[in-house]
């Protein structure tokens, strides 16, 4: 990581923007239009425009933050992630998440889309994450100490907030969204997994798996924000149906659960304001 470009980055970012947003959130594949459609929105600031910020190549993902609001709470959004299979390395692809914590908000959401390594999932499924596995990736902190917003050797007992996974339980309760809970492990991609992979992962004790989300849930722990994670179940692994997985599988899947999502993640930011 690299602290000059960081610190340079959150300059312009602050200059274009001028909010300080509480909660930020991050929107997973096929999830994007959620930024559109259910924000008051202050101001939009693509990746490009700020110097030395990776931006999204993956076609569906804009590729710039939201600011604005979500019943009257200040927001900020990254609508369109960036993935360390697009060729940036793990440091550079969580730089948009230490950004909006640097630009002032707590609380983060991140949302994904997952295969279902349990056979206790099923596509179309929500699922908290209580605790991911990250292995298979490089440390987005590896590189220079940037010891003015972390230490050296940040804990990671308690990455995902006990509390604002009983937030999350209410949220889906008041809004009768069933929702179940797991451990989610970060593979690099962009191929999808073998069928002796999944074993492995199922053996490891994941529940689901996707190619993002986990080294963002570090590095956003690492600067002191508290965390949170939703994923949506958008396939059977390999080995688990007869049926190959596609890129298609998954946005098909995303289009389906979006009314429900989208309920979900308005409910979940108000439960996080409260005392």
């Amino acid at each position: 990581m690299d602290d000059i470009k960081l610190q340079k980055a959150l300059e312009i970012l602050k200059k274009k923007a001028e909010f300080k947003p509480e909660i930020a959130i991050v929107l997973g594949s096929g999830l994007g239009s959620f930024a559109d459609e259910c924000v008051k929105i202050h101001k939009t600031v693509d990746y490009k425009e700020i110097e030395g910020m990776p931006y999204s190549t993956v076609s569906d993902h804009k590729g710039r933050f939201v600011f604005g609001y979500i019943s009257d709470i200040p927001v900020v959004i990254m609508q369109g992630r960036v993935h360390y299979y697009e060729g940036y390395d793990v440091s550079e692809a969580v730089m948009p998440v230490m950004l909006m914590g640097l630009m002032g908000a707590k609380t983060l959401l991140l949302t994904n889309a997952a295969g279902a390594v349990s056979f206790n999932l099923l596509p179309g499924d929500f699922m908290i994450i209580e605790d991911h596995i990250s292995w298979f990736v490089p440390s987005p902190l590896r590189g220079k100490h940037l010891e003015t917003i972390m230490p050296r050797y940040p804990d990671m007992s308690n990455i995902y907030d006990k509390k604002l996974i009983q937030m999350i339980y209410t949220a889906s309760d008041k809004i009768h969204i069933p929702i179940k809970k797991g451990t989610y492990l970060q593979t690099s991609g962009p191929q999808f997994e073998t069928p002796a992979e999944i074993k492995m992962a199922r053996a490891f004790g994941a529940t689901a798996l996707g190619m993002s989300t986990a080294c963002e849930a570090a590095a956003a722990n690492a600067i002191g924000m508290r965390v949170s994670g939703i994923c949506y179940i958008s396939n059977l692994c390999a080995g688990m149906s007869n049926s190959p997985i596609t890129a298609e599988e998954v946005y098909e899947k995303a289009n389906e659960v979006l009314p429900s999502f989208k309920k979900l993640i308005i409910e979940c930011v108000k439960e996080f304001t409260k005392k």
